[in-house]
């Protein structure tokens, strides 16, 4: 039997890999509004699967599924109505997401172990800063482009990164 070494993922507000973390922060920005909010609410989703015990985990995955058919339903929208040329790379990308996440659902659906399938999350942890910044990012300046003629002017706070859960102390460190 083989035994798969879990590896602890965190992602900072840069985006690298740094142990277990994900949280969201202006770096994820793009400059499409509607794309920016998507992406808001799939790193909350992320957080709560991560963050859910045993007994929530399945419906937290449940959500994530939902969240992301409809998050990745919407981008193919916007890919086809802009004809996006790197629409099929993108939407593959997706599509081996969802497998994964399916996965897990049905893995866990039929008995299995949620110890098993919990490094999901931190596998989406993860994925998603890369995806963000090169694959979304041209979408996001693609259709700017077709809509307004340029790509968005984003402007970043720069605040430091806080992960969900940590207190800050009364000088705001």
């Amino acid at each position: 039997m083989a035994v798969s070494k879990r590896i602890p993922v965190e992602i900072s507000r840069e985006g690298h890999s740094t142990h277990g973390e994900l949280a969201w922060s202006d770096e994820f920005l793009l400059g499409y509004p509607a794309m920016d909010d998507t992406h808001r609410d799939f790193v909350c989703c992320v957080v709560a699967l991560r963050d859910a015990s045993e007994t929530e985990f399945f419906g937290r995955l449940q959500d994530m599924v939902t969240h992301c058919e409809q998050h990745f339903d919407q981008e193919a929208q916007w890919m086809r109505t802009t004809e996006f040329p790197a629409a099929q790379c993108h939407m593959d990308e997706h599509e081996a997401v969802l497998r994964s996440l399916r996965a897990a659902l049905q893995f866990i659906a039929k008995g299995g172990a949620h110890s098993r399938v919990a490094s999901v999350a931190l596998a989406l942890a993860d994925w998603f800063p890369g995806h963000a910044t090169y694959m979304d990012a041209a979408l996001s300046h693609w259709i700017s482009k077709r809509t307004f003629g340029g790509i968005p002017v984003v402007l970043r706070r720069q605040l430091p990164s806080i992960s969900p859960g940590s207190a800050r102390s009364e000088e705001g460190g």
